[in-house]
């Protein structure tokens, strides 16, 4: 590998996430549903609690920052912005891939600034599956979780990226062997995530049965890495592949299915950009959602406050939704309170 390529991917990636239209023309399928209205709600919206118990420590809103970045100079800023928004809130954060710690400790201070900032809330690290699929020995993941105090460790699958990508590595033979084996070498739970193009039931089921703890099924809807990719390439967009994926709503509700055979947690993310399509998403089975390009963006454009104030807003009307539909908790939330809106008409 060509010396600071790592660092140099990075840095574009961040640039083209801020300065391109990168997402995908076809939706998440969240606007595909509605919610039956309670005309009797007995709710008091005064006394709706959106915490909950993940792995052991209290959050407050079910709700992570995505893994984005690190790796650079530039990164060192945005993840400790980040870690304070998630220390403040009292939310889940988690880091980029940590691919480029492994090659060298110059940037080692841009993930540890997480922790630094996010003492108190739950931290997932992150590495991609083509370097989980390669590796003979995990002292290195170790390495990687005790570099940021992570309480969750994830590896993300991004394929699609990786075939677009000019120094893409395209060979994941062995990753679920792999991902067996990880799991009983560390201590912290596994969690599998894809980055934009969903995760289907069947192979959600061969994630769960090597042992993952969670599954975020990252659909199609948000950032189209392949298109990142493509603008990378300075190359003309090819329509088909950049929109390549399955929408995000459709995943939470596939997968949402193995919940009657495994205990793990859900995570809905790709294209959530609203405190309605959490709310959705967690109707429709998530345990959790996630998302990353918004906030990253609300950083740059209106700093920490405004992005706490944007996350909060999101979760007053995810309040208002279940006072609406007569969910007093979460779990009442996710009992059969969407509609599909061709059955309306």
């Amino acid at each position: 590998m060509k010396k600071n390529e790592t660092k140099n991917r990075k840095n574009d990636h961040i640039q083209i996430c801020l300065n391109e239209n990168v997402n995908y023309t076809k939706s998440n399928g969240f606007e595909k549903y509605e919610f039956i209205h309670n005309a009797i709600t007995e709710v008091d919206i005064n006394k709706i609690s959106l915490s909950k118990s993940f792995f052991n420590k209290e959050i407050n809103y079910p709700f992570l920052i995505s893994c984005m970045t690190g790796g650079t100079n530039k990164a060192n800023d945005i993840n400790k912005e980040l870690a304070i928004c998630a220390e403040t809130l009292k939310i889940p954060v988690g880091v980029g891939s940590q691919r480029q710690a492994l090659e060298n400790n110059k940037f080692h201070s841009s993930y540890k600034t997480i922790r630094k900032n996010a003492p108190t809330v739950p931290i997932l690290g992150n590495i991609g599956a083509a370097e989980i699929s390669k590796m003979k020995s995990f002292d290195g993941i170790k390495l990687l979780i005790d570099l940021i105090e992570a309480d969750i460790f994830v590896i993300h699958l991004n394929s699609a990226q990786e075939l677009f990508q000019k120094e893409g590595n395209t060979n994941f033979v062995g990753l679920l062997n792999n991902i067996e084996k990880l799991t009983n070498f560390i201590s912290v739970p596994i969690f599998v995530k894809e980055v934009g193009n969903g995760i289907d039931f069947s192979s959600a089921k061969r994630l769960l049965d090597s042992g993952v703890k969670g599954i975020d099924v990252a659909g199609a809807g948000g950032t189209s890495w392949q298109k990142v990719e493509m603008f990378r390439n300075k190359k003309s967009i090819d329509n088909h592949f950049a929109n390549w994926g399955l929408p995000t709503s459709y995943c939470v509700r596939e997968v949402g299915r193995l919940k009657e055979k495994f205990d793990f947690y859900l995570i809905a993310s790709g294209g959530i950009t609203n405190g309605i399509e959490i709310a959705k998403a967690l109707a429709l089975g998530a345990d959790l959602c996630a998302s990353a390009n918004i906030v990253l963006k609300s950083l740059f454009n209106d700093g920490i406050d405004g992005t706490i104030i944007q996350i909060n807003k999101w979760f007053y009307d995810v309040k208002r939704i279940m006072y609406l539909t007569g969910s007093q908790t979460l779990a009442e939330l996710n009992q059969k309170k969407l509609i599909k809106i061709e059955d309306l008409y």
